[in-house]
């Protein structure tokens, strides 16, 4: 007696297909990923003099490193690791300040969040609450993990990200410049793309 089709299974072709079709569905699955992880925010128009009307805190003789975050961005767990690491090795030759904006109408401990807590731990970083997003629009930040490094006559020397992409620690140009800048006081890097999320979109990044 001859098999049914269901005795002799799938045929070859059939089998083909949805290989094929899978394999669609994966690449098409990983474009949208590095799409996303290589998505930079809207680039920030830092002001090329360290702003007066500014709270964040100087130390007269040092550079300055500026850090606009949004306090439930989770591209933005990255940008505090390669903020540590950068610490980590001018030991005190550099401030640092990380601003958590908290827009109006939210909650008083809104910002509150582990990225607060990872940041505050970091050696010789300040943590300010940027209350309306005032302090980020004196810096002209418009993605969260925006780094500016002032040097200490109070001149922009750079912006832009201290990561290669969204959520990925490691080496990065913005890292690298910042580095340089503060040990020979030059570099060929001066701007790079912000992986981050919107300052302005603060609901979103909370979903995300």
């Amino acid at each position: 007696m001859s098999a049914t089709p269901t005795q002799k299974g799938i045929s070859p072709w059939l089998a083909a297909i949805f290989a094929g079709l899978w394999l669609i569905a994966a690449a098409l699955g990983q474009r949208v990923m590095m799409n996303y992880d290589y998505a930079a925010a809207a680039p920030g128009t830092p002001p090329p003099k360290w702003p007066i009307a500014t709270k964040v805190p100087r130390t007269t003789g040092l550079p300055s490193i500026v850090v606009v975050a949004h306090p439930h961005c989770p591209c933005s767990r990255a940008t505090m690791e390669e903020l540590a690491r950068l610490m980590a090795i001018l030991h005190n030759r550099a401030t640092a300040t990380v601003i958590f904006v908290r827009p109006s109408g939210f909650s008083q401990d809104w910002e509150m969040t582990d990225l607060w807590r990872d940041a505050a731990r970091i050696p010789g970083v300040s943590v300010l609450t940027d209350l309306g997003g005032i302090e980020a629009s004196l810096f002209g930040a418009q993605g969260s993990g925006q780094t500016m490094l002032y040097d200490a006559a109070g001149n922009l020397r750079f912006s832009g990200g201290i990561t290669a992409s969204r959520g990925h620690a490691g080496d990065s140009l913005g890292r690298t410049a910042i580095l340089s800048i503060v040990n020979t006081g030059d570099s060929s890097t001066s701007h790079t793309s912000v992986y981050g999320c919107s300052l302005h979109d603060p609901e979103r990044a909370a979903r995300e």
